[in-house]
Parts: structure tokens; sequence; C-alpha cells
């Protein structure tokens, strides 16, 4: 049984989220599709809803590093309603795009941090190269620095 969620409001803390579409539909494969997203983490992020540290779109899904001025639920919320609303205006697009729900691990310390910038960039290089621009570093979005508050590793003391 997975443990209730914390319940994030202003307390910086740094998540590694990740989403899936509806039916694993691979919309992301498209470059429309994956702009539209792109433009939607800047969006929230310009308007300081959050701070993106970094990301990679799949064809089916997404995983966020990322810390909320709020609660994580309305981050997400943002970017996965705020990229419907967008996406079924713009395509014409009249069925669910995103599954219900999402995953989220708390950053607790640097280690942590790291494994998950590690795992980020693993699922950059399974990629197609021409969809490797869909990450934080290669997209052209500024990225939030790592947090300062993360505890650091035991064996850095």
């Amino acid at each position: 049984m997975k443990p209730a969620r914390e319940v994030a409001r202003n307390n910086n803390q740094t998540y590694f989220v990740t989403f899936q579409t509806a039916a694993r539909k691979p919309f992301f494969r498209h470059e429309r599709w994956a702009t539209l997203l792109l433009n939607t983490f800047q969006r929230y992020a310009d308007a300081g809803e959050y701070q993106l540290h970094d990301f990679v779109i799949m064809h089916d899904h997404v995983h966020l590093l990322v810390t909320p001025v709020g609660a994580l639920e309305r981050s997400v919320q943002l970017i996965k309603g705020g990229f419907s609303f967008h996406a079924k205006r713009t395509f014409e697009w009249k069925s669910d795009i995103w599954q219900a729900g999402f995953t989220d691990h708390r950053i607790r310390e640097q280690q942590d941090w790291e494994r998950h910038i590690v795992y980020i960039d693993q699922n950059v290089r399974s990629l197609n190269h021409e969809d490797y621009r869909y990450c934080g570093r290669a997209c052209g979005l500024s990225l939030a620095p790592a947090p300062q508050w993360l505890k650091p590793c035991q064996h850095d003391m």
C-alpha cells in the first residue's frame, strides 16, 4: 500500500515526478505536441508556480525534477491541465490526453538528487537523436539550479 502523500505548501521540497499519457499513446513522438508541452513547462515556470530543475519528455510519459511554490498537486495540475486545454484547442483533440494521477518521490539529499539526474539522462540517451531536444539540457528552457537545502551525502561529511 502506497503511503499517504505529504501535503506540500510552500515548504521548499523538491520532487521527481512522473506522469503518463492516456493509454500510453505516443503523443510526444510528434514535434508539435512536444513543443506545446515545452511551452507549458515554460509558461508556469515563468509565472513562478514552480522551479523546473530538469526533465525529459518521452513518447508516452514525462519525468520532472520540480520544486513547487505551493502544493505539488497544483503544479502537476497546471502542467497537465494547461497542456490539455491548449492541445485540445490547437489540435482539435477530443479524447483524454493524460492518465489520471502521477507518481512522485521527494528528494531529500544530494545523493538522491544525483541519482535522479542520472535516471533522466539515461532516459534521454534512450531517445532517438531528433527527440533528444525534448529534455532539460537541450531544449533551451532556463532551468533552476539544484536546491541548496539538500542534505549532503553521508560520505561527503
